[in-house]
């Protein structure tokens, strides 16, 4: 069974969802704003997202795009609204599949199965892969793992691409318009989305910007990942 993240500010249509998908012996957390779900996918894994359009707080499309900064997890987008060109846009945007209010819980079940065969599917299907070791770093980019001196690192998907992206060029000062446009896929954006995930990702190495072990930023130049050095015997 799936993990479920349900994202929904109707408290009706809330409840009817987590109970369909609890007696069909799926885990169910819910949330009804999109500050919430982003918070949620930081911090869990799921197997699939179920997110309606019409949050109070942030329009669904954005929230899609915000969550595609951080995660891979599949999104199924269930809303009222059917205009063509914007299920288009956000399958185009990364959404997995769409459902329209209203719709029974057995279509519901349908879909998201499609959904988590595909996505279960593609990761069996995947080669193996080359490891790529940086001290006590071993990062597995097909298989999306990462561990730290043995043990698995808990990384978001932005997390994980950067930390990869600079594990492919250990040693290797890699500029920040070059992280923007390979990791996040933008030609330009703010170096504080750049700064605010080096944070994060120091946090679960053990460092801090001020001792770093791994990463090292070279202020107006660019970041490098690097084996620690050793320290001088007394």
């Amino acid at each position: 069974m799936a993990s479920v993240l349900v994202v929904e500010d109707d408290q009706f249509v809330r409840s009817a969802l987590i109970r369909h998908l609890t007696d069909a012996a799926h885990t169910v957390r819910s949330v009804g704003t999109a500050l919430e779900a982003l918070r949620e996918v930081a911090h869990i894994r799921f197997d699939v997202v179920i997110l309606d359009l019409g949050l109070p707080d942030l329009d669904g499309a954005e929230a899609l795009k915000m969550l595609r900064g951080i995660t891979d997890v599949p999104v199924i987008i269930a809303t009222a609204r059917d205009d063509e060109a914007e299920i288009v846009r956000l399958l185009n945007d990364g959404a997995d599949d769409y459902l329209t209010k209203p719709f029974s819980p057995e279509h519901l079940s349908a879909r998201m199965a499609a959904v988590l065969r595909r996505s279960r599917g593609s990761a069996a299907a995947e080669p193996p892969s080359r490891v790529l070791r940086v001290g006590g770093l071993a990062i597995d980019p097909l298989r999306r793992q990462a561990e730290l001196d043995g043990a698995q690192l808990d990384l978001t998907r932005r997390e994980f691409d950067l930390l990869a992206f600079l594990a492919g060029r250990p040693g290797v000062v890699v500029p920040r318009k070059e992280l923007l446009a390979e990791v996040w896929q933008q030609s330009y954006g703010d170096d504080q989305t750049i700064d605010v995930h080096l944070s994060w990702l120091r946090r679960k190495l053990g460092e801090t910007a001020a001792r770093p072990r791994y990463l090292h930023t070279l202020r107006g130049v660019g970041v490098k990942l690097e084996p620690p050095r050793l320290e001088a015997a007394p």
